[in-house]
């Protein structure tokens, strides 16, 4: 299964409001956002980080402890 976390920082009101391009979002007071994501494939034996691929970044297999299934 895979699947991605999103979270999104604002330093502004926590309410939007669309571009007319109907994609790009912003704080309706123009404060600065931040959005970024990753994707994690969970298997039976753990998980891995799917968009974590740079040497010196985290990532890779996470396995599940013995006894915790």
């Amino acid at each position: 299964m895979t699947f991605t976390i999103e979270p999104i920082l604002t330093l502004g009101a926590n309410r939007e409001m669309y571009w007319p391009d109907d994609w790009t979002n912003v704080t309706v007071d123009g404060k600065r956002t931040a959005q970024f994501e990753h994707t994690l494939l969970v298997t039976e034996t753990g998980v891995e980080v799917l968009t974590a691929r740079l040497e010196n970044s985290p990532g890779g297999p996470i396995p599940i402890p013995e006894g915790s299934k």
